[in-house]
């Protein structure tokens, strides 16, 4: 089952520039670590004043945290990343703020087709 994931970071706003630098781009062998912990559709979304929203897909996500933690690709990466965080204890991909889903399109879309009523064959007009 695939699990979503969505994070929140803030930047210190006068290194936001250079925070998306360094995006552009990410370091091809931590882009192949990102993959190989089994994170997919990985999106990283910036706001006002260095507020950084992050979503990714994944099967097992302790699983993927787990492989990033032991990874010294990773622990590189974010060394070099914490720099540009405000109030952050630790690792950033460890650190961030977890947010809650409370609303899924196609969920709920499944959801309510499997609690549908099913036709009433004498109320057919046909």
């Amino acid at each position: 089952m695939t699990t979503r994931v969505a994070f929140e970071l803030r930047i210190a706003p006068e290194r936001v520039e250079e925070y998306v630098a360094r995006h552009s781009p990410v370091w091809p062998e931590m882009l192949a670590e990102i993959a190989a912990a089994g994170r997919r559709n990985y999106s990283l979304f910036l706001g006002e004043n260095g507020r950084l929203f992050g979503y990714y897909e994944t099967d097992d996500d302790a699983a993927a945290q787990a492989y990033l933690a032991a990874s010294p690709v990773a622990a590189r990466w974010e060394a070099e990343m914490a720099e540009f965080f405000v109030g952050l204890d630790g690792r950033p991909d460890q650190a961030a703020t977890a947010l809650t889903e409370i609303f899924h399109l196609h969920d709920q879309l499944r959801a309510a087709s499997a609690s549908a009523p099913a036709p009433d064959p004498e109320s057919d007009p046909s």
